[in-house]
């Protein structure tokens, strides 16, 4: 089976976490490792690399704490995922030499496989999973 990693999945729902709380001020690693009933170091690990892209800011202080780095709209799932997780690649051959690659009759479809993947979660914004996520009635969002 092929799957993103737990950080990449929790990295955008705090993506998503801190575009619904934007003007809210800073909201620290622990409250959202409470949230997510996750220890603040698994936390930070995401962060780090959420901040080395850009896509948080960190504060300091006893007010401190992350908001995120700019505008939600302008921010893909996909910016989310190379930041945590690298490229997308369903088989490792795409990244390397493979002495089979003009003759291997899946190279083709993997090549397909990541166009549409870039293609969803490039199209596929921060802003707009933060709204979807407000218009769901009846469910409040807690992550």
């Amino acid at each position: 089976m092929m799957a993103l990693s737990t950080k990449g999945r929790y990295a955008a729902r705090i993506m998503v976490y801190l575009a619904i709380r934007q003007g809210a001020g800073p909201i620290t690693k622990y409250q959202i490792a409470e949230a997510e009933e996750l220890s603040a170091d698994y936390i930070e690990q995401i962060m780090v690399r959420l901040r080395a892209a850009g896509l948080v800011i960190s504060h300091r202080g006893r007010k401190g704490g992350f908001t995120i780095g700019q505008d939600p709209a302008k921010i893909t799932l996909g910016d989310v995922l190379a930041a945590v997780e690298g490229p997308i690649r369903p088989a490792p051959c795409l990244d390397s030499y493979c002495k089979r690659e003009a003759s291997c009759p899946t190279r083709p479809v993997w090549e397909q496989a990541v166009a549409v993947l870039e293609d969803l979660f490039g199209r596929t914004t921060i802003a707009g999973m933060a709204e979807q996520t407000k218009a769901q009635e009846g469910i409040s969002y807690s992550i």
